[in-house]
């Protein structure tokens, strides 16, 4: 992986109290550029019993994947980013196709690339332990991730197949890729659904011309237009291959796209100890739907989830 600053920020002999966000674009894998940001943690190194003033390797990190449409800056991802840096240092990014990131999107597919190199990037900083947290695709992204990817070497994606490679010297490869514990929120547990009206029309939006012109300059996310080939590996059929990372399922009893058959199948999928399974009250979908209390439950969890 490679990364490069933006720069935003002039330099100054004072000293800060919080230190400032870091910019940077990360070159996926496969060579698409990924627009990401990492905020300290605001209330020293976000571990119970940490003091103030640790580095990072005393301090998790929590790399947010969004949902489809989202970004980086988008004000549910930046609210999610602020109530988990309370606890832990935070990384968000732009899937490609979406906000300053390159390429196109290919919904849930080749974003396992985008979000190893973040993860990867939270390591390259300092940080030990990493926790994805992904939405609705983000959720499925982390999933596939979760299962992907294992400590010490790991599977990832080369061209169209699966199969294990070492890393290599300027991309992301499999070095530091891998998560320490996985949150998936609002996620599908198969493909190809379309039993909800939304559902539908985000079909129509990636599958038609017209949808993805209406992507493209309506929701701002330029879509690919290949289909996949061949079709990934499932949310449902990656559930079991996370373990013996810690896996957290998060799902609203109002979500208006996927019904609470998805999260069941997902938790019946990782077995009797495989995942924890949180069904929301009055939630509805995604970052979007999830509220600040939330938020800080997740943060708790992924801080305190023991190590893979």
């Amino acid at each position: 992986m490679s990364s490069a600053s933006e720069g935003r920020f002039l330099s100054s002999s004072v000293p800060l109290l919080t230190r400032p966000p870091r910019f940077a674009t990360l070159l996926t894998d496969d060579g698409v550029p990924v627009e990401a940001v990492y905020e300290p943690c605001t209330t020293g190194a976000g571990t119970p019993g940490g003091a103030a003033g640790e580095g990072p390797a005393a301090t998790p990190a929590i790399v947010v994947a969004h949902g489809f449409t989202g970004s980086a800056d988008r004000p549910a991802v930046r609210r999610a980013a602020r109530v988990f840096a309370r606890r832990a240092a935070v990384v968000t990014f732009s899937f490609r196709g979406h906000g300053r990131s390159g390429g196109r999107s290919t919904v849930g597919d080749r974003e396992v690339l985008d979000l190893a190199a973040a993860v990867a990037w939270a390591r390259e900083l300092g940080h030990s332990r990493v926790v994805t947290v992904g939405f609705s695709m983000g959720g499925s992204v982390v999933l596939r991730h979760g299962a992907l990817y294992a400590a010490g070497p790991a599977e990832t994606l080369t061209g169209r197949t699966t199969v294990r490679v070492p890393a290599r010297e300027g991309r992301t490869g499999s070095a530091g890729a891998h998560p320490d514990a996985v949150v998936s929120v609002s996620a599908p547990a198969r493909w190809y659904y379309r039993g909800t009206a939304p559902m539908r029309r985000l079909h129509w939006v990636v599958t038609r011309p017209s949808g993805r012109l209406v992507g493209r300059y309506g929701l701002r996310t330029r879509i690919a237009t290949e289909d996949w080939d061949p079709v990934p590996l499932s949310p449902v059929a990656a559930v079991p291959l996370i373990a013996p990372a810690p896996l957290l399922l998060v799902h609203g009893d109002r979500d208006p796209y996927f019904p609470l058959d998805h999260p069941r199948m997902l938790a019946e999928a990782a077995g009797p100890d495989g995942a924890e399974l949180w069904l929301e009250r009055g939630m509805g979908h995604a970052e979007n739907a999830a509220d600040d209390a939330l938020l800080a439950r997740i943060a708790d969890w992924a801080t305190a989830a023991p190590r893979a």
